[in-house]
Parts: structure tokens; sequence; C-alpha cells
């Protein structure tokens, strides 16, 4: 018996909207994550790109629970000598609440080729417009 590959047709790729007003960072993300790789269709095959594009608005509302807001510190690294940085969630957020998004949904996609070309069908905006009504996306919920 052969095993099934299926035929992936990057123009018949879906595009969804999901608001992410009020909705929990970490629920968000796993959900983006699955729809970017195709989780959500019956066709998914773990080494191919079978996912949909996900556009993301209103992305500085997005909540934390407990103390993160606070507590929680992203850290880059310039290569240099001394060059840590340390932020916490609410400079970020302040400066670029896109990459909040991003930043958690990055964390739950492959670490190689394929999840760097999951990523760039991620669109976040910070605010309630975005540039892809062409696309006619769905509108999609945060929750399962």
């Amino acid at each position: 018996m052969k095993t099934y590959l299926p035929k992936v047709d990057p123009d018949q790729r879906k595009w969804h909207v999901i608001n992410a007003d009020g909705v929990v960072l970490g629920r968000l993300a796993v959900r983006v994550a699955d729809v970017l790789r195709g989780k959500n269709k019956p066709v998914f095959t773990p080494h191919l790109d079978t996912g949909d594009f996900v556009v993301v608005i209103n992305a500085d509302k997005v909540v934390l629970t407990g103390n993160k807001e606070t507590q929680k510190t992203f850290m880059s690294y310039s290569g240099w000598k001394g060059g840590e940085h340390y932020r916490t969630v609410a400079d970020v957020r302040a400066a670029h609440p896109e990459r909040l998004i991003t930043h958690a949904v990055k964390g739950m996609l492959p670490k190689n080729r394929l999840g760097a070309q999951l990523l760039t069908k991620l669109k976040v905006y910070a605010g309630d417009q975005h540039p892809h009504e062409a696309q006619k996306p769905a509108p999609m919920t945060a929750a399962n």
C-alpha cells in the first residue's frame, strides 16, 4: 500500500481573521499555530505546508494571565559584549504589540525551514483595521 500525499495548491488556501480583543495569549497562539500548520484539515501532513493564512487584529488588546504583564521578560542579544536587553511584556506591548502574538506563535511552530515558511502566513495588526479585505477572510474565534 502506498502512502497518500495530498496535493498542496497554494491558490486554494483560505484566509481567516481572528479578533484578539480580550483573548488569552496562549490560547490564541495555539489556535493560530494549528490553522497555520493545517491541523484543522483532514489532509494534514507534518512535513508539508497545508495550512491557511491567518490575520490577527486588535493585538494590543490581548490578555495575559497572572502577573506576566510585569514579570515576564523578553531577552534580545545584539551579538556584542554587554548587548543583552531585557524587556517586560508591558514594554513590548507599548512599542510593538504585534510582536507578542508573533513570538508566541513562533514558539509553537516547527524549528526548521517549514516553521519559517509557515510564519510568513501570519499577519498581525495592533488595531482593528487590516489591508487584506480583498482576500475575503472568514471570521474565526480564538476558542477551539
